[in-house]
């Protein structure tokens, strides 16, 4: 079953890419990537060699330069087959995308050319131990060292830790308060001296995104890794991060729900009991499920794509539609993997299944920062024009 898709035809492109890369290669890890909690090194590679890793950077550098609705529909097609490598993807277009709104000279050469060519993967780093939900504080310090930084702090969650080329680490200078509007970030090479990867990630869900700890003790940062001017990051965070970061969440997440239909209909399709002969789907109360289940889904990917083609046409009612989609995604994916689990009966429980699976995956939506809550606290400050921090 095939998702209705209304989209410009440069993002059927990009679907097309996606889904062939999600279809040929992504696919064939998805077990093995959630049985051993591998990061899915085989399908960023491939999403490199398609040239997707450069989505969202600009043509000057050798990106396709495409905004959120194809970040949206590309993370949804590689989340349909597997959730953890639509959340690597989605983090790294991201920190891609961060890195090329200001980016100077030699960032260009040092990070969005190889990224374009398909040869760098990158991350972010923002969430801490200590902040929560709240990633637009950072207690992670830096200072000025001669021509560097000097970084000390402890960066947790960090998708793809250890495994990513680079990071998008926030930072605060030391002794500043407890401000949003005076935090920074810098660009850390996985190398880096003074950096170390603690915590290993094994989850509940999304096991393959190698979600680790990053302790930061003195590391050495050279100056030229500071992204835009020291201190000017609440423009990133709700211009560049926030948006980006939503919409491509919401589009992995909504491949999962979309992943959780698909799998109930082939099921009862199949299902026959054996002493009438009949379809279990033909029964009026699985039907009438079944197609609860697709409006939801439907009706959730709609808001998405239309707050996705709002934020591209730089419309400033993108903003409320965004922070709704993520909230209205995340209710979404559990709510239709819980109902597949029961409409596919006993068979679904079996370990490590399709639908457990989705069902696991699917429930980190509603804790992902910015989270459920938050969002919706957000959408109603908006609509009452209060300072959303």
């Amino acid at each position: 079953m095939d998702q209705p898709i209304d989209v410009p035809l440069p993002v059927v492109g990009v679907r097309d890419v996606a889904r062939q890369v999600a279809t040929s290669v992504a696919a064939a890890h998805a077990d093995a990537v959630d049985r051993d909690g591998r990061w899915p090194e085989e399908s960023l590679r491939a999403l490199g060699e398609a040239g997707l890793l450069g989505l969202n950077v600009s043509p000057e550098v050798g990106g396709r330069g495409q905004g959120m609705l194809a970040l949206a529909v590309a993370a949804e097609e590689l989340g349909r087959v597997c959730g953890s490598t639509g959340l690597v993807f989605g983090m790294h277009c991201v920190a891609a995308k961060v890195i090329d709104v200001r980016a100077t000279d030699a960032q260009r050469r040092r990070y969005l050319e190889p990224i374009a060519a398909g040869d760098h993967v990158t991350s972010l780093a923002l969430s801490e131990p200590g902040t929560g939900i709240h990633f637009y504080l950072p207690r992670a310090t830096f200072r000025a060292d001669g021509g560097d930084f000097r970084v000390n702090g402890h960066k947790g969650f960090v998708t793809s830790g250890g495994h990513a080329d680079s990071y998008v680490v926030s930072v605060v200078a030391e002794h500043a308060d407890l401000d949003p509007g005076t935090f920074s970030c810098l660009v850390v090479d996985r190398d880096t001296p003074g950096t170390r990867w603690t915590d290993p990630w094994d989850g509940f869900g999304m096991r393959g995104n190698s979600s680790s700890s990053l302790l930061l003790e003195d590391a050495q940062v050279p100056g030229d890794r500071l992204l835009g001017e020291e201190g000017d990051e609440t423009w990133y965070l709700f211009e560049v991060i926030t948006p980006y970061f939503i919409t491509a969440m919401s589009g992995a997440y909504l491949g999962i729900a979309q992943a959780a239909l698909e799998a109930t209909v082939e099921h009862l399709r199949k299902r026959v009991y054996t002493h009438t002969g009949e379809q279990v789907g033909t029964a009026d109360t699985v039907t009438h499920r079944l197609g609860e289940m697709w409006a939801t889904v439907e009706r959730t990917r709609r808001l998405l794509y239309h707050s996705a083609r709002l934020a591209d046409a730089g419309d400033p009612a993108a903003r409320t539609g965004l922070f709704a989609s993520k909230a209205e995604v995340a209710d979404a994916a559990v709510r239709v993997a819980n109902e597949a689990m029961t409409l596919a009966g006993g068979q679904a429980y079996a370990a490590n299944g399709q639908l457990s699976r989705a069902l696991r995956d699917a429930r980190a939506a509603h804790v992902m920062s910015p989270s459920t809550d938050l969002l919706r606290t957000w959408l109603g400050r908006s609509l009452l024009d209060l300072p959303l921090l």
